[in-house]
């Protein structure tokens, strides 16, 4: 079956990455969209615009629903969209805390519905085959993930200058190096945070954030965001018996560009990809009954439970 998707939202990363990624996608199509502005609705070419996000999650049409919103109005919409017998696809941060994040499961579950979270790095082919790594034992047991990512911003209005609206460097680009953690770490892995620093800016969000901490009292784990600092993203893992490293592409982000990943001293390739693509096909074929692999509710809501914490420790 081909999916049906409405998206509400329509702003830079579903007009760039996800209306792509459905047209690329072999069982989904782009039915429906729902934004503040139906003339910016319209240049995603979908085959219907809503006037509302309401009309959007009560056409019977629609099959799933993309949420590319600012993060403080995911839980009510993902929740909305699921009580009115929609799959969702939330953008991470999947909420702004846990409390909200668990609400959205518990929806999800009460309405025998999926709720995924957006975390797009997740599907690359590069990524898998670093959990692949790691749990095969070829770098031996885990004992240090160090990563990084930093970028100098130049957003003047947007929700995430607003700590109401879940802004900050933790909330926006935290979710990647947690979603390590969590793709790595044991299920549930207990987290104990030895330090947490904040650059807190003039409108209140955090500029920079940097942690160190342990995961399971046995690995090593250090995490850097900032929207202040030079652009780099970093991501090093290293067991009693290896190493693993992104040494060509960006370590989180690489889309539709080739890129590698080290170990030892071997280097692996991997052609380019869209990770969006591989995401919405996932997804789709998941509402479709298929058993394919998607991250589950419970890490990401690990994963929120983990940003609250440290980022309260961090304040």
């Amino acid at each position: 079956m081909t999916i049906r998707w409405g998206f509400i939202g329509a702003g830079w990363v579903a007009s760039t990455a996800l209306v792509p990624a459905v047209a690329a996608a072999k069982n989904a199509t782009l039915f429906a969209v729902a934004s503040r502005d139906p003339a910016r609705s319209q240049l995603l070419n979908p085959s219907k615009v809503h006037a509302s996000y309401e009309d959007l999650i009560s056409d019977p049409d629609v099959d799933a629903v993309y949420i590319s919103l600012a993060n403080h109005l995911h839980r009510e919409w993902a929740i909305k969209s699921l009580n009115a017998g929609k799959h969702v696809l939330c953008e991470k941060p999947l909420a702004t805390n846990y409390v909200e994040a668990k609400a959205m499961s518990d929806a999800a579950v009460a309405n025998g519905k999926l709720l995924v979270e957006a975390v797009w790095t997740r599907w690359h082919p590069r990524f898998k085959r670093m959990v692949e790594l790691v749990h095969n034992g070829d770098i031996g047991q885990l004992q240090n993930i160090d990563s990084a990512f930093t970028f100098t911003t130049t957003f003047t209005e947007n929700y995430r200058l607003v700590p109401e609206m879940g802004g900050g460097s933790w909330l926006d680009v935290g979710p990647y190096q947690a979603h390590v953690w969590a793709a790595l770490a044991s299920k549930g892995a207990d987290l104990a945070i030895q330090s947490a620093s904040a650059n807190v800016g003039p409108t209140g969000i955090d500029l920079t954030t940097q942690v160190g901490a342990t995961l399971d009292n046995s690995i090593s784990v250090s995490a850097l965001t900032s929207f202040e600092q030079p652009e780099r993203q970093l991501l090093a893992i290293s067991g009693d018996g290896g190493t693993i490293e992104f040494p060509q592409s960006p370590a989180f982000t690489s889309w539709k560009e080739a890129s590698t990943i080290q170990i030892g001293d071997h280097v692996e390739s991997f052609e380019p990809v869209d990770p969006f693509a591989l995401m919405i096909e996932a997804v789709g074929n998941r509402i479709n009954g298929e058993p394919v692999w998607l991250p589950s509710l419970r890490e990401s809501l690990w994963v929120m439970d983990v940003l609250d914490r440290i980022k309260a420790f961090a304040e």
